[in-house]
């Protein structure tokens, strides 16, 4: 279910907005909100991430499975 959010901008964020809008061909609210959703998910990704490699041992299995791969660059050659 959708719920409405308002916000204020200044002026020089509006026209900001407006003309990035206008750039796409899209109304300036559709394209408001789609801006901030994507901003949203963005925050919690980088929350999740941060809260993930805080777990005791994460960071180390993460370095460890997708950490650079030397050995099998060398082999590759």
């Amino acid at each position: 279910m959708a719920r409405e959010i308002r916000i204020e901008l200044d002026d020089a964020q509006y026209e900001q907005l407006a003309r990035e809008a206008d750039e796409l061909h899209e109304d300036p609210t559709a394209y408001a909100g789609r801006v901030l959703a994507r901003e949203l998910d963005k925050a919690r990704f980088l929350e999740g991430s941060a809260l993930f490699l805080s777990a005791p041992g994460m960071r180390e299995e993460f370095a460890r499975r997708f950490g650079p791969q030397a050995e099998s660059t060398a082999s590759a050659a």
